[in-house]
């Protein structure tokens, strides 16, 4: 019995990866499709039947790409817009979660409540107010226009109000019988301990800001100012839809996106933890 039991065991476990692998190779197509067709040359482009690895792999793609289009421009502007997103939103996220979790006054949970009803609108219904407020600002064609109105996560404040929570009651009783003021509490011992969170917070606000194509081109002027993925769409006409080029750019897109979240992986699944523990 315990062999058949090992037997079944082992033939379930090998259907099981084998379909984890097909849906990982399913999902991984399209970046894998885009990866190899940068590499190829012209005469693999239009070749039939379609050839997935190309027959003379050139990287005269990307030396186009760098050489005739001023990537590194574009790419210096996402990394602006990106690193002062993420720094306020997880600054600000951290700030407004901490209060909402810990202090005990009336009305909390309602101004919780209400902080969350505005993820029931889309996006794209706050456009307007959001523009006519950076215009307002004198913030239109900046960086910082950019990045303002959506510097407060409403999900980044929900995720770390609840590990926040997750904190024992006794460790903070603990340190303010140390003397320990509010913000060292806060600095010392509560942010260290939601660091899963803010991880996890950091890679969703870095996709977010690094994909970001609707706002960024409705603020910004300057063609020179436009982040990668504005840039790639706005120049897409200029490559003459050369299918190589494109996906040359678009592996450059990609590329910080995955080495980041290769680097924060183990915050990932961690930061979900302490939000569904309440």
């Amino acid at each position: 019995m315990n062999i058949m039991r090992k037997k079944k065991k082992i033939m379930w476990s090998v259907v099981r990866y084998t379909l984890i692998l097909l849906f990982g190779l399913f999902f991984a197509f399209p970046f894998l499709w885009a990866l190899s067709t940068s590499f190829k040359g012209a005469e693999d482009i239009l070749s039939w039947p379609p050839v997935l690895f190309p027959r003379q792999p050139t990287l005269d793609n990307y030396r186009y790409v760098f050489n005739e289009i001023p990537m590194l421009r574009y790419f210096l502007n996402s990394i602006i817009i990106t690193g002062l997103g993420v720094f306020l939103q997880l600054v600000f996220s951290a700030l407004a979660a901490y209060p909402l979790a810990k202090f005990e006054f009336k009305g909390r949970d309602l101004i919780f409540y209400l902080i969350l009803a505005p993820m029931l609108i889309p996006v794209q219904g706050a456009l307007v107010v959001n523009f006519i407020t950076i215009m307002r600002l004198q913030l239109v064609d900046t960086f910082l226009g950019v990045v303002i109105p959506s510097a407060v996560s409403i999900f980044g404040i929900f995720l770390l109000r609840q590990h926040y929570q997750s904190v024992p009651r006794e460790l903070e009783d603990a340190a303010r019988i140390d003397g320990c003021s509010e913000f060292r509490l806060w600095w010392n011992i509560e942010l260290p301990l939601v660091k899963p969170a803010l991880g996890t917070l950091a890679i969703f606000s870095f996709v977010a800001y690094w994909n970001s194509f609707l706002w960024p081109l409705i603020v910004l002027r300057d063609t020179n100012k436009y982040p990668l993925q504005v840039a790639i769409a706005h120049l897409s006409t200029g490559l003459e839809q050369n299918y190589r080029y494109i996906t040359a750019s678009l592996v450059v897109a990609a590329l910080p996106i995955l080495l980041f979240f290769i680097f924060t992986q183990r915050y990932f699944i961690e930061g979900f933890e302490g939000a569904l523990k309440e």
